[in-house]
């Protein structure tokens, strides 16, 4: 047969390994520990000798099963599964960078995100230049003979920016190739899925999900997913000196080895059960969600009582083009836009009667926030201007519902301010 389309691989993946039953779903196995036949098999295993599973933490079959089929749709080298998104975003700089480097990043950020790259990275003596990931000219000179990442969202949460993610990557090969050191390029494609993004094509290196989004099959569970794309040998990287003979695989074996192991954030195997139950209707979700959303978007553009709405597939968007382009001609599932105050805004949210008020994305149900007093909350108002979270600004995860209740769920709301 020749190349496997998106949803055949989400549906059937590839199993390394048949259940020994036969099962048409990889079954959960739950257990933590796995008998060998000998001594030596089992030394052979800790040692990575030989592929097999010794300890639930570490690997699992059932979490291998998640990670191949994420893999396969990411076409990658390999994927890891973690307990959250947080926790791939935690993986990923913890095995890659040293005391003293630095991570040069997108200064529009999903809250939670930036506040690892702020506060917790700093205490670990690691940098984060921000930058504004759309001006080219900032990003090339943040970089220096310590940076050893550019961080991008596919589309910034909630600022709605789409980077140019092509020119960033050649940005990082230029600057790798002059100072002869590992630069890699980390997007976090949680708003877009590998159904919508395909990095490996745009040059990416590594790819990380917050899997309890879009990925679950409707917020069943949390999980993170990271992808090495097969893009990067991994030599310069400092951090990774001791796995240098390993070559393209020193980065997944130091982190199988060592960060992922030690920082005990694995992915349980119910957990990669039901996420890989949600990627068989990955592709089914998203469609309608895009769907839903340019709708929305359109309507709410040309309604008087919004001020502004951001959505990339909006023709007036100044990230029309791109997204078109790097997003295969769809605009994700996000969106926002803008009340006069915080006042109205919280008079809107409260009379809403499908759509729910919650902290969540992607899942099956529309969900609306009020960003700049939950999940930016802790920054200061310069910071929220810079990621342009104003009092007035309003999220709209939007779901799979019929989008004409969801229109008039919005009209009757906008019509109580």
């Amino acid at each position: 047969m020749g190349k496997l389309g998106f949803d055949t691989k989400a549906v059937h993946g590839d199993v390394l390994k048949e259940d020994i039953h036969k099962a048409i779903r990889y079954p959960i196995y739950a257990g933590v520990a796995f008998h060998f036949e000998s001594a030596e098999d089992i030394e052979d295993a800790f040692a990575f000798r030989k592929p097999a599973h010794a300890y639930s933490r570490v690997t699992n079959p059932t979490v291998e099963a998640f990670e191949r089929k994420m893999n396969g749709l990411e076409d990658g080298r390999a994927a890891v599964a973690t307990a959250s998104g947080m926790a791939a975003i935690s993986n990923v700089f913890f095995n890659l960078l040293k005391q003293g480097e630095n991570i040069v990043s997108a200064n529009s950020l999903f809250g939670n995100t930036y506040s690892f790259f702020k506060k917790t990275l700093k205490n670990f003596g690691i940098e984060t230049r921000f930058v504004d990931i759309d001006d080219l000219d900032q990003v090339r000179e943040a970089i220096n003979g310590k940076t050893r990442a550019l961080f991008l969202e596919t589309i910034s949460n909630p600022k709605m920016n789409v980077p140019d993610i092509t020119k960033i990557v050649e940005i990082a090969r230029e600057k790798r190739m002059a100072r002869d050191h590992g630069i890699a390029v980390i997007v976090d494609g949680t708003v877009t899925t590998p159904y919508l993004f395909k990095g490996k094509e745009f040059g990416v290196d590594l790819v990380v999900h917050s899997s309890t989004k879009l990925i679950s099959g409707g917020a069943t569970s949390i999980g993170g997913v990271i992808v090495d794309l097969g893009n990067c040998e991994w030599s310069g990287f400092p951090s990774l000196e001791d796995y240098k003979k390993l070559g393209e695989l020193s980065f997944l074996a130091r982190l199988r080895k060592e960060v992922y192991r030690d920082l005990g954030a694995c992915m349980a195997p119910q957990i990669a059960f039901l996420q890989s139950l949600g990627l068989e209707t990955l592709s089914l979700r998203v469609e309608k969600a895009c769907k839903n959303t340019l709708e929305l978007a359109g309507y709410l553009a040309r309604h008087d009582k919004v001020i502004r709405v951001n959505y990339p597939g909006l023709p007036d968007s100044p990230f029309h083009a791109l997204a078109k382009k790097q997003f295969n001609n769809r605009f994700g599932g996000v969106l926002t836009f803008e009340l006069p105050d915080k006042q109205t805004s919280f008079t809107f949210l409260n009379h809403l009667k499908i759509i729910r008020r919650a902290s969540n994305l992607g899942d099956n149900t529309t969900l609306i926030i009020h960003p700049a007093s939950t999940l930016f909350q802790e920054y200061t108002m310069e910071e929220k201007e810079t990621m342009d979270v104003s009092e007035g600004l309003i999220r709209l995860s939007v779901g799979i519902e019929d989008v004409e209740d969801l229109m008039e769920d919005i009209e009757q709301a906008l019509h109580k301010i």
